[in-house]
Order: structure tokens, then C-alpha cells, then sequence
């Protein structure tokens, strides 16, 4: 029997959040993270997209934003206008809960400005002190749904 596999994996095409209020979302991505907004399908009802989520008749409300114009990868929000469910809990340390790293050129800068516009962060900046990332600073923050986001800058040895 071959190991071999006959397919290959090639890169993250997108990363996908699951929001409460998509308008809500877009104005925190777009206005107050700076990312593009792309694309907007405020109702989308195919049916591949029910045999998909395991949702019959669903209906979604999805937003695209690319971080930044040098970025193939793209962030999508979407709300589920039907079959909406409850509210998980992203504390970083639960099973199965994830969250997304963003590469920041100013950090202290970028936390200073979204602290004083109401963002809610998990602590100030943090200077990293062991590893393969040591001189570097990183800091958790959340968006309007709790869903924890790290900014990381890398240390200035490192570029």
C-alpha cells in the first residue's frame, strides 16, 4: 500500500467568522482595522452553500476583506440570517477555539489609537522574551463578537 497521497494542499485561501451583526463587523474590519472591504453577497441562498453549512434553505449575509493590498488571503464575515445559533466562547484556552494573527508595523501606535476609539484589548503590548519571535511585541484584541485577534510586530533583528 502507497503513502502517497495523489493531492496536495496549496495555501489559505480565506479565514471565515461566523458575527452577530455583519454591519456591526464591517465597520470594526474596515473602519476601525483599516482593511479593505472587496465584497458583499448580502444574501446568499444557493443551494450548494445549504448542502455545504448541513443548513437547508439557509441564508447568509457575507463580507470579504483583504488586509492589506500586498495580501492574497482574505477575511470573511458572515452572519447567518437563518438557522443563527448561540454564541460560543473564544477564551484562547478552550478546545477548538482560534484566532487569527495580523502582522502590525506599529504596534505601540496601532494599540494606542484603537485603545483610545473603544477597542477592547486583553492586555497593553507585550514584549516577547524566549523563542523564535524574542524582541518582538504582540498583543491580544477583540472584535465586536469577542473573537480574539493578535497583532504581532517582529522584532526589528528579525527583518
Amino acid at each position: 500500500m502507497s503513502n502517497e497521497r495523489q493531492w496536495s494542499l496549496s495555501v489559505i485561501h480565506h479565514v471565515g467568522l461566523t458575527v452577530r451583526d455583519i454591519e456591526r463587523s464591517i465597520g470594526f474590519y474596515r473602519d476601525e482595522l483599516g482593511m479593505e472591504l472587496i465584497g458583499r453577497r448580502p444574501s446568499v441562498t444557493a443551494d450548494y452553500v445549504a448542502k455545504q453549512t448541513g443548513f437547508p434553505n439557509v441564508e447568509l449575509n457575507v463580507a470579504s476583506f483583504r488586509v492589506s493590498p500586498a495580501s492574497l488571503q482574505t477575511l470573511e464575515v458572515v452572519q447567518y440570517m437563518s438557522d443563527a445559533g448561540e454564541a460560543s466562547d473564544p477564551a484562547t484556552n478552550r478546545a477548538g477555539t482560534s484566532h487569527l494573527c495580523i502582522l502590525i508595523d506599529d504596534l505601540q501606535a496601532g494599540y494606542d489609537d484603537l485603545q483610545s476609539r473603544g477597542v477592547r484589548f486583553k492586555s497593553a503590548p507585550v514584549t516577547i522574551t524566549a523563542g523564535p519571535n524574542q524582541g518582538g511585541l504582540v498583543v491580544y484584541l477583540y472584535d465586536p463578537d469577542g473573537y480574539v485577534l493578535e497583532f504581532f510586530q517582529p522584532s526589528p533583528a528579525s527583518s
